[in-house]
């Protein structure tokens, strides 16, 4: 039975039975409405009858659209490549995510479906959010706040960084929730201690863009700061969030997941089984139909303790591919070869990330034979234009890069 104080709203705790039909009645219908209002779809389901799509199992020998595809997609035909349904100009918002990748708002209340992730981490209504994601031509601000708005919560659109502006508006307001990454959370609860800031009324978070770690969840707890994480993208919105049980992510219900074998179409063979996160989404404006997220993850057994029915994934694993999510942005390598490729003076280089403290290092090894000729300024400014991102240069002797070093390596724990 669903509890009103503890579930958003009745779906969440269906029979699973229930719930896997109710997705596959949906998904024939969802499947025509791409082929026929999505130019690209259109194309790519050419030879499909949407009729036939009534199962996992005929679901899964259809094509596979990756996110990393998109950087080729899109400039066919600016700005969506043919994915959207709802013509550009009869949207409400149009992002430009790090890519360029162009990602599509629809007019739809909680168009990212991010009341669900926010109500599961203990958000309700009269509260206030203080929302530290960018608003900056990517979603994620907007994906929070449009959440925010559908619960009943007023927000403080804070963006990133200015931080002891930040301190001030969470002193003088009094919020009850922050949304944002888990390192820009710390940031604030660690200066506001240091400036003796009081920000004691933050007493929630949902929090995403970046790996949750134990120790990082602790310190926020021991701040008065319960954390809960969520794992969305800029082109799906919500995919799965974290209940009070913090046992595994549920998945949202508007979304139909797989886990496939990387860089195949082919669902995993054994639940619990590593393999790339692919989302098929219940929405009218971007009909996405296996979509592939480039994310690792797996399926969990059984059910969350907190009474959700729906399936669980372990979290974030990992990519499938050398694309990573740094401080909350996708980097691309080819963002990097091109940043790169303006500075002929670099033989080879290759882009690390990795963890310092609570916080993402990223840092650019790069071979120079003739140091004078090379310009590290603007070669720094060059990889954070192209990324959004600050970094560091390491210096290297020639021959040092392995020959098969991929553009981008990520040491991070997982």
């Amino acid at each position: 039975m669903t509890d009103p104080n503890r579930h958003y709203d009745a779906s969440e705790t269906r029979d699973p039975q229930a719930r896997e039909q109710a997705l596959l009645q949906a998904l024939s219908a969802q499947v025509a409405h791409a082929k026929a209002k999505a130019s690209y779809f259109a194309a790519l389901f050419k030879d499909v009858d949407p009729a036939a799509i009534t199962s996992r199992a005929a679901l899964a020998q259809l094509p596979v659209t990756r996110k990393s595809d998109l950087l080729e997609i899109q400039p066919k035909s600016y700005p969506f490549g043919g994915l959207n349904a709802t013509p550009p100009g009869k949207l409400a918002r149009i992002f430009m995510s790090p890519g360029p990748i162009y990602d599509v708002e629809g007019h739809g209340p909680d168009f990212w479906r991010f009341a669900r992730g926010l109500f599961a981490a203990g958000f309700r209504a009269g509260d206030i959010v203080h929302n530290s994601f960018s608003y900056h031509l990517t979603p994620a601000g907007s994906m929070v706040e449009s959440g925010a708005h559908a619960l009943g919560c007023a927000v403080v659109p804070a963006g990133v960084g200015q931080t002891d502006l930040q301190l001030r508006a969470i002193a003088d307001i009094r919020p009850q929730g922050y949304g944002g990454t888990p390192s820009f959370l710390k940031i604030l609860v660690d200066k506001a201690r240091e400036t003796g800031t009081d920000i004691s009324s933050l007493t929630k978070a949902l929090v995403s863009g970046e790996a949750f770690l134990p120790a990082h969840r602790a310190e926020l707890k021991a701040a008065g700061i319960i954390a809960r994480q969520c794992y969305g993208t800029a082109d799906l919105g919500l995919v799965a969030y974290e209940s009070e049980a913090e046992d595994g992510m549920i998945v949202d219900e508007g979304c139909l997941v797989e886990i496939l074998r990387p860089g195949t179409g082919d669902p995993v063979e054994t639940e619990g089984e590593v393999g790339e996160v692919v989302v098929t989404l219940f929405e009218p404006d971007y009909p996405l139909v296996r979509f592939a997220t480039g994310d690792l993850s797996a399926v969990m057994p059984g059910t969350s303790p907190c009474g959700r029915t729906n399936i669980r994934l372990k979290g974030w694993m990992g990519r499938a591919d050398q694309t990573t999510k740094i401080r909350g942005m996708f980097v691309h390598p080819v963002q990097v070869q091109a940043a790169v490729r303006k500075h002929p003076a670099v033989a080879k280089a290759r882009l690390v990330v990795d963890r310092a403290g609570d916080q993402d290092d990223m840092a650019l090894e790069i071979e120079v034979a003739d140091a004078a000729a090379l310009s590290q300024d603007a070669l720094l400014e060059d990889i954070r234009s192209a990324t959004k991102l600050r970094g560091r240069l390491v210096m290297l002797s020639p021959g040092t890069l392995p020959p098969d070093a991929k553009t981008i390596e990520d040491r991070r724990p997982v």
